[in-house]
């Protein structure tokens, strides 16, 4: 057996560079950290054959003093942390102080810096011996500039892992692209083989904002997203968020910062797709770009060498936090009025078109410019439209039956007899449910009409027709809107189904016989710290030994399931995200289930008056620009949209 030796510093270095430097996206990453983390606000970064040949960083950052230009290439070398207090609460993009080492071990590596209120700029060389270094005078303006080449050369081992240029050089970009959305107001130039590729100025306002995402992520995402700005509990969570119809296949356009550092965390990814279970059609994936603000002493950065995962103090409280936020936020997406924005859509540049609605929640309407005509569809006599019942027999884990929905639509014109005035009062729509499942609403959707005229054209217009006993043809202030009948009643009943479930205590039923679960220690030991998830939806589960547990009671609608498979899914989400919605999942999946069958059908004949009903609840409910499937309900052409179809005005 070979004796103990202390390893040589470019030994250690090499070592220690596996872990930091693996392509030279790695390197990229680390050199902008450290300009941001030294105050830069504009990054100028040249690349040859994708990194591999030559990467050249420029900052005007507070630069390096010459005493400290070789420390610099030292191993545990920083100016960012100096005692344990500092690392608990680390502020800053680097703290390891192991970049500069690690890279100028496995290339050759140029550093001249010009640090503030210096004379004299200083230039140090490394490549890849041992850290010994000459240091020589050079001219520089204030800040840095590093200047790698031949990366890996002298470890050939490590460079046949790289891949093509344009691989190498998408990692690298990737890399730009996620520092230029961190910080708005921080310039970056990049280019690639003399090619430029960005060049992002300084911005401090919301609107040059967008345009930055706009030329990093594509016009389509800001034309599709919803802005977010939330505080609660210590926490700020702001940015954007897609629309639901704006999913991926690719979970390739998902950025979070922590603090301004991006990660990649599963409390924060499990937290995202809680909050678009409801909305996204199945295998898409939701698009994003927030950031989330905290005590830095409340979330630990020091977790892995790249710097990607956190661990927080209190991972409940913010995976609690992102997902109410983010939930709230969709379940306000609704048809907006004409002239009524979302707050992002104050912010788009004024060459976006969005082809999609950018819909918020609905204000008061304002009176409308014109009065309708006497003719109108939706100014008929006083009339009474009785629908036929619709009854579906489900296969649920809880019969359902006579599930139907009643229509009743009540409309007239009213004559003032000493002023003449004629006043149309809408009548309302009722939608009656199983009784015993306790799902019976109401809603009333009468108009005020005001001195003067009539209120405004509501969000999604009056309807016009029925086309191929699908879809709805509705005149909206605006343009046409076309309306997908059966995925919109979907999404009400549905909507309704749980409002009614969720609101009462859910009911449930002692087992005949408890089921035993058998489960390790660990398991039993995370079902007696949760015992109120379970109680939250209905489940009494109890610990009985070391290693098992025992189910007394389940909620009623799901009397019939997998009761033993589904406390076993419950643990071991428990055990790898910390919370479960296993059992709010696996529910509302079954009133999914209900609310479909119990929709209107295809090919049913609705009467103008209940088109105009179905368009009145798609007003004030939630989630309903999509269906419980995540097919989009609604889309409209605006008159700016036909009269390019037909090139009028040309």
């Amino acid at each position: 057996m070979q004796r103990i030796n202390l390893l040589s510093p470019r030994l250690a270095n090499q070592i220690a560079a596996g872990e930091v430097v693996e392509r030279p996206a790695s390197v990229v990453k680390e050199l902008l950290e450290n300009s941001l983390d030294a105050g830069a606000t504009q990054l100028d970064i040249e690349v040859e054959q994708g990194g591999v040949r030559r990467i050249k960083i420029r900052d005007n950052g507070t630069g390096i003093v010459k005493e400290d230009l070789s420390l610099a290439l030292s191993r545990h070398a920083t100016s960012k942390i100096v005692t344990l207090d500092d690392l608990e609460a680390v502020r800053t993009l680097g703290f390891r102080g192991e970049a500069l080492a690690s890279i100028s071990s496995v290339s050759r590596m140029h550093l001249t810096s010009l640090a503030q209120d210096e004379a004299e700029a200083w230039r140090v060389e490394a490549e890849g011996k041992e850290m010994n270094t000459a240091i020589r005078p050079a001219s520089h303006p204030q800040g840095t500039t590093i200047d790698v080449r031949d990366l890996f050369f002298n470890t050939p081992a490590r460079r046949k892992f790289l891949r093509t240029e344009k691989t190498e050089f998408s990692h690298l970009e990737e890399v730009v692209k996620r520092l230029a959305l961190s910080r708005y107001d921080v310039g970056f130039r990049l280019s690639h083989n003399s090619k430029q590729v960005y060049d992002l100025r300084p911005v401090t306002d919301q609107l040059h904002a967008e345009h930055r995402l706009a030329s990093l992520l594509g016009k389509k995402f800001i034309e599709n997203s919803l802005t977010i700005d939330v505080e609660a509990a210590g926490l700020r969570l702001w940015g954007w968020i897609g629309l639901p119809t704006f999913s991926r296949s690719q979970a390739d356009l998902q950025y979070f910062f922590v603090n301004g550092r991006v990660v990649k965390d599963k409390l924060v990814g499990h937290a995202v797709r809680q909050a678009y279970r409801d909305v996204l059609y199945n295998g898409r994936h939701p698009t994003f770009v927030l950031y989330l603000e905290l005590d830095p002493a409340t979330v630990d950065v020091n977790v892995h060498p790249t710097k990607h995962e956190v661990r927080f103090r209190d991972g409940r409280l913010v995976h609690d936090f992102l997902f109410s936020r983010i939930h709230k936020a969709i379940a306000d997406v609704r048809p907006e009025a004409e002239g009524e924005r979302s707050n992002a859509s104050a912010w788009l540049p004024s060459d976006a078109e969005s082809q999609e609605p950018v819909i918020a929640e609905q204000e008061a309407l304002p009176l409308m410019s014109q009065r309708p005509s006497a003719g109108s569809d939706w100014m008929k006599p006083s009339r009474a439209v009785d629908s036929a019942q619709i009854t579906s027999q489900l296969n649920g884990m809880r019969q359902l039956s006579d599930y139907a929905q009643h229509y009743t639509e009540n409309q007239y014109e009213e004559v003032d007899p000493e002023t003449g005035e004629v006043r149309i009062v809408e009548g309302d729509v009722s939608f009656e449910n199983d009784a015993s499942f306790g799902v019976k609403t109401r809603s009333d959707t009468s108009f005020e009409v005001r001195e003067g005229g009539y209120q405004a054209i509501p969000p999604l217009g009056f309807a016009v027709a029925q086309l191929h006993g699908v879809y709805i043809l509705s005149e909206s202030e605006s343009g046409m809107i076309l309306v997908d009948m059966h995925a919109a009643h979907e999404r009400i009943v549905y909507e309704r189904m749980k409002q009614s479930f969720y609101d009462k205590t859910i009911a449930s039923q002692p087992l005949l016989v408890p089921i035993n679960v058998s489960v390790s220690q660990s398991e039993a030991d995370l079902v007696e710290e949760n015992g109120d998830v379970f109680l939250a939806f209905g489940f009494k589960v109890e610990r009985t030994g070391l290693e098992s547990v025992m189910v007394r009671e389940v909620p009623i609608i799901l009397i019939k399931a997998d009761v033993e498979n589904l406390v076993r899914d419950v643990v071991s989400d428990l055990a790898a995200n910390g919370v479960s919605d296993l059992i709010e999942a696996r529910a509302n999946e079954l009133m999914a289930t209900m609310s479909c069958h119990g929709a209107v059908r295809a090919n049913r004949k609705l009467t103008i008056a209940e088109m105009n009903s179905l368009l009145r609840d798609m007003e004030i409910t939630e989630r309903s620009g999509q269906c419980n499937h995540g097919r989009p309900t609604w889309t409209q052409m605006t008159m700016s949209d036909l009269d390019k179809l037909f090139l009028r005005g040309r």
